[in-house]
């Protein structure tokens, strides 16, 4: 018996030969409407796609799990000093950084393979939103690095500018309303009486960490709520209030694929190391901790 070809459209007998029946029955089902078929100058021919959907869909039976496939994608909150490396490894990783919850929900319906997270929770950072968005799916947290956020400052206002109780009347700076950072600031605020409703903010929002910066450092804000990192880069002022976990997201089956890893490999390097500690306003010591690993059931 002659071997079935791998060309995009099957004769009628190569058509008999996968489905072991003469080639009287092919001709019989083809006039009937009971197969895909083309006739080109008299002759029949059969789309091999066609036919392997057609012999598909007729299974019967329990059917095998596809494995899933996440697209070569980091989503969450935006991070300068994982900007650079996401770039200078070379992982392959795409990013689309449009703050913490998005990415959260981007990771639950499939859509990336990381996401950088700083949540803020009682007594803890990201744990309970992770739990909370992506149930008992298989997910491991770990940390990438402790970074300190503060008030970014004009120069103008350095002299002025010692807390958050200082910035009535001033120019601020702000993140989309779903930016962690945002909805932090915004926590903060409500804790001084009266402040949060006097706030004067600057449009349009910044999507990145280092646009915020921008903001202030072109001189349309006096103030951002910021990443000394980014205060230090621009040479603007900075006033620390906090110091924040910026954590990874990472989907288990996705642990050891060759992009994560390249990325994971990279962030334990020295030039990796050097590049933080040039940056300023990180404390990468606990890189790599695990936070949450979904538990087994």
């Amino acid at each position: 018996m002659n071997s079935v070809s791998n060309e995009s459209y099957l004769t009628t007998r190569e058509l008999a030969e996968l489905l072991r029946i003469k080639e009287r029955k092919v001709y019989d089902m083809a006039s009937a409407g009971e197969v895909p078929c083309v006739r080109v100058v008299g002759k029949l021919l059969f789309p091999r796609a066609e036919i392997l959907r057609w012999i598909h869909a007729a299974h019967s039976g329990p059917q095998l799990a596809v494995a899933t496939r996440y697209p070569e994608t980091l989503v969450g909150s935006h991070d300068p000093l994982l900007e650079w490396a996401l770039r200078e490894s070379h992982c392959g990783l795409a990013s689309f950084c449009d703050g913490s919850q998005d990415g959260l929900s981007q990771m639950a319906e499939g859509k990336a393979m990381v996401c950088g997270t700083h949540l803020h929770e009682d007594g803890d950072w990201n744990v309970a939103s992770v739990r909370d968005r992506l149930g008992h799916q298989s997910v491991v947290l770990v940390e990438f690095a402790s970074r300190s956020r503060g008030l970014i400052v004009a120069p103008s206002q350095i002299e002025t500018v010692k807390g958050i109780d200082d910035l009535k009347g001033l120019q601020i700076a702000q993140r989309q309303t779903t930016a962690a950072s945002q909805q932090l600031f915004k926590t903060l605020l409500e804790r001084c009486d009266g402040l949060a409703q006097s706030m004067s903010y600057v449009n349009p929002c910044a999507r990145t960490e280092d646009e915020l910066g921008m903001l202030v450092f072109e001189g349309s804000a006096d103030v951002a709520f910021g990443l000394e990192s980014v205060a230090r880069r621009l040479q603007l002022g900075f006033v620390p209030l906090l110091h924040e976990r910026f954590d990874l997201v990472v989907w288990r089956k996705v642990w050891f694929d060759e992009p994560f890893q390249i990325l994971y490999r990279f962030m334990q390097n020295d030039m990796f190391r050097r590049r933080a500690a040039e940056m300023g306003g990180y404390d990468i010591a606990a890189l790599g901790t695990v936070r949450y690993n979904t538990p087994v059931y």
